[in-house]
């Protein structure tokens, strides 16, 4: 990871990881994010990750916008990023185990 060029990487931005990786529960997880998003934000973000796992598992764009509600703009912007983006989605679904290591 040390030679990729982040889109996003600010000092501020530092800041926002530095005090998500220091949260240590869920309940934590909870407070911080109600605090600092809207519930549609974290929903959006929940739907994008859940999106992902059922594209790495083989759904059609039908059936992932029946069970996730999800646009088929979102659903074509997240394929997109598993198979050109950053590897974040591959990273978090291997670690959630909803991935095989294909390293």
């Amino acid at each position: 990871m040390g030679g990729y060029n982040f889109k996003i990487k600010s000092e501020q931005v530092d800041e926002l990881f530095n005090a998500i990786l220091l949260l240590r529960t869920r309940e934590e997880c909870y407070r911080f994010f109600e605090d600092i998003c809207t519930i549609k934000e974290v929903q959006s973000i929940a739907q994008r990750l859940e999106v992902a796992k059922l594209l790495t598992t083989n759904n059609t764009y039908n059936e992932i916008e029946k069970k996730t509600g999800a646009s088929t703009a979102t659903i074509s912007r997240v394929n997109r990023c598993l198979n050109y983006g950053a590897d974040g989605y591959k990273i978090a679904l291997k670690r959630l185990g909803f991935l095989e290591d294909q390293e």
